[in-house]
């Protein structure tokens, strides 16, 4: 399929995936962002779509699975636990405290402690906090998921033994 039948096909069905979005994410906004989405990720993997299948079926398997991911980035985006499940280190976006200028803190402290971590650890934590999958990391940083994980355990266990005091 050339590039011209591929982009035509691609804006035919945006009314069908402006329905799906809709019925996925119940607002206007996130649904006009997951079709944007949506569409980027389809021009990118133009090639993967085999001709004489399923075109519409195909978009809205990436819609959905866009969805998805997203869903769970932000579910998994509330708090970390580490791998002892003894310790939760609040997420800092979402830290809990008994007093708002005390959370202000606390969440400063959190903050500087890990911009202080040293970048090979610090990128690859942010991102998991931000709920990007293992492998979503190490595809972007094009190092191996082994390291990722490693290096994700070694930024909580130095921002666990920096903030004890926080407990």
């Amino acid at each position: 399929m050339t590039s011209i039948e591929f982009n035509t096909k691609l804006t035919m069905e945006t009314g069908i995936l402006r329905n799906f979005a809709l019925k996925l994410t119940r607002n206007s906004e996130d649904a006009q962002d997951l079709i944007q989405d949506t569409l980027y990720k389809a021009l990118n993997n133009r090639e993967k779509f085999v001709d004489a299948t399923n075109f519409r079926g195909w978009l809205l398997t990436i819609m959905r699975n866009i969805f998805i991911n997203s869903y769970n980035r932000h579910t998994k985006h509330n708090e970390i636990i580490n791998e002892k499940k003894d310790t939760i280190l609040t997420n800092r976006l979402h830290i809990k405290s008994t007093n708002e200028g005390e959370s202000i803190m606390t969440e400063k402290i959190i903050n500087r402690e890990i911009e202080t971590l040293q970048q090979e650890f610090r990128v690859p934590f942010e991102r998991h906090v931000e709920g990007y999958k293992y492998e979503e990391i190490s595809e972007e940083l094009h190092i191996p998921i082994g390291t990722v994980k490693s290096r994700i355990f070694m930024a909580r266990k130095r921002l666990m033994e920096k903030l004890k005091e926080l407990n």
